[in-house]
């Protein structure tokens, strides 16, 4: 018998229904479909492996996308994973390369320095110069993998929004189309080339900040070669004692390392845990700069006006910022977003500076925006988990400094900076002068509107706020009751049907009358589930 080579499976589709059988295991492990808690997911990520773990990790920056408690479980999820074989990271280097491996290097340390789920990092040294550098390797077939990974889970992305109210707080398909582009860059070391470059440029002023040097020549799209950093990890807290260095010095270096960042440059480290910062010669160096974030100039200048209007308690500000800087979907309702923003300011106003939490309070305004259906840049939300990250840094080192008021300050200082008399008179006299002709208009408009109030001919236009939720409610119990209305009489109607003759019979009954009870039964059903569970 001569088989059709076509119709056996491929390897790839293979191992795709292997691993679709494998996801559908482990949702099923935890009961998907009964709901989907924070910890639930986060165990279900780090069940699902390497890759959903970096997806798991990337998401637990959207605030923006993700409830503010599941984003705290996923930022637990663990980093390191199980290396790859030496052979393994040979290939790559030589097939990058195309030479063998003692050809480039004169030393390389089999042994990972770290692993992670894209990538794993090892120490060699330059057989050219004689460098001692740090190689970062791309697992082998990790894009194929997150693709197919991906893929899958969009078809699983129907599956998971039958959980009883997970449709509402989790938007899947969004989610995964952010993972799956944050994920692609992350696979490109030419993308963390360039942003090593750019961050070194915008900090070789600073004596107190570095970061490692790339080597571009040896660099490609798996490869990445930079200065091996040997440092201390900046939580070694006992080390940095040993070694004569002052905690609260360097706690205030880092603050203001990262203010400049996100106030000055727009160019931010967005993942600033203790793993990546390092105490060397008296010097704050930043590592893996894979993940940045960025603010566009309008966000940039946004932001320092929104963390001036915090400062100064001024509610209509603030309210008129996060207006202009998100996108709203759907009619906002204005005195209710003015009261909620009111309502914050006043609960941190009667605090100091001193003790106000940034994080916390970036995190509390983009829970605001959210409620009033106001989606923030992508910026903004990745800037808030790098507050509280590098908050936390921060605290460690010396509990009493404080982001809040180091950007106060810093925003100050800018603004004397910035400040020119010259600039501000002519300003100041252009206002003046559209006052001025403004003010000219209004004994007309005056006179036109009391010629029309006279006439009969003006109009006042109300608008009902926060009627929407109201009418919205009676609609749905309205519609309850006509289906109620509708079901009883095909119950009334299918009874007296079946005192009648008429045929067709199906167990004696007519066949008309079985219907309307079979539709009776469906309806009051439904209608039933419906009251149910929303309780």
């Amino acid at each position: 018998m001569r088989h059709n080579k076509n119709s056996r499976p491929s390897k790839q589709q293979s191992d795709t229904r292997q691993r679709f059988r494998e996801i559908l295991s482990v949702l099923s492990k935890y009961e998907i479909v009964k709901g989907l808690t924070p910890i639930k997911l986060r165990l279900i990520v780090e069940e699902l492996g390497p890759t959903y773990v970096k997806l798991g990790q990337i998401m637990s920056m959207r605030r923006d996308m993700l409830p503010a408690k599941y984003c705290e479980e996923l930022a637990k999820l663990r980093t390191s994973v199980h290396p790859m074989e030496f052979e393994e990271v040979r290939a790559v280097i030589e097939g990058e390369y195309g030479t063998e491996l003692d050809k480039t290097f004169s030393e390389f340390d089999p042994r990972a320095l770290g692993s992670a789920s894209i990538a794993q990092v090892h120490a060699a040294t330059l057989r050219a110069d004689g460098s001692r550098v740090a190689v970062k390797v791309q697992r082998p077939g990790i894009r194929a993998m997150m693709a197919r990974d991906i893929k899958l889970m969009r078809k699983l992305a129907k599956l998971v929004k039958m959980a009883g109210g997970v449709t509402n707080v989790l938007d899947f398909n969004a989610i995964l189309d952010e993972m799956w582009f944050v994920s692609q860059q992350e696979m490109d070391f030419l993308i963390e080339a360039k942003q090593a470059e750019e961050f070194h440029e915008r900090n070789k002023e600073i004596l107190y900040t570095a970061s490692p040097a790339v080597r571009q020549e040896l660099t490609t799209s798996k490869v990445l070669v930079m200065e091996y950093i040997d440092g201390t990890q900046i939580d070694d807290l006992n080390t940095l004692r040993e070694l004569g260095y002052d905690l609260r010095e360097i706690g205030m270096k880092l603050a203001d390392s990262y203010v400049k960042q996100v106030i000055d440059d727009a160019f931010f480290h967005a993942d600033p845990h203790p793993g990546n910062l390092r105490i060397r010669d008296g010097k704050i160096v930043w590592i893996d700069l894979g993940m940045m974030g960025r603010l566009t100039p309008r966000d940039q200048q946004l932001f320092r006006d929104a963390v001036q209007a915090v400062v100064e308690n001024d509610v209509s500000s603030l309210k008129t910022i996060l207006l202009t800087m998100g996108v709203h979907t759907g009619k906002v309702n204005h005195a209710q977003l003015y009261t909620d923003i009111d309502d914050m300011l006043t609960k941190y106003g009667s605090m100091e500076l001193s003790n106000m939490d940034m994080g916390v309070l970036m995190e509390e305004l983009l829970s605001l925006a959210s409620k009033h259906r106001i989606t923030m840049p992508k910026g903004i939300t990745i800037l808030c988990r790098g507050m509280m990250t590098i908050e936390d840094v921060v605290c460690r080192l010396s509990p009493d400094i404080n982001l809040v008021q180091i950007m106060g300050n810093h925003l100050k200082g800018d603004l004397f900076k910035r400040l020119s008399l010259e600039e501000e008179l002519k300003e100041n006299g252009r206002a003046l002068y559209h006052s001025g002709k403004k003010m000219l208009h209004i004994p007309a408009q005056m006179s036109d509107l009391l010629g029309m109030t006279i006439k009969g001919q003006t109009k006042l236009n109300l608008e009902l706020i926060g009627s929407e939720e109201p009418l919205a409610i009676i609609n749905k119990m309205v519609n309850k009751i006509i289906i109620c209305i509708i079901t009883a009489a095909l119950l009334v109607g299918s009874c007296l049907i079946c005192t009648t003759d008429m045929t067709p019979k199906i167990l004696g009954i007519p066949a008309l009358g079985m219907l309307g009870f079979f539709a009776s039964i469906v309806l009051g059903g439904w209608l039933m589930w419906k009251i149910l569970r929303k309780k």
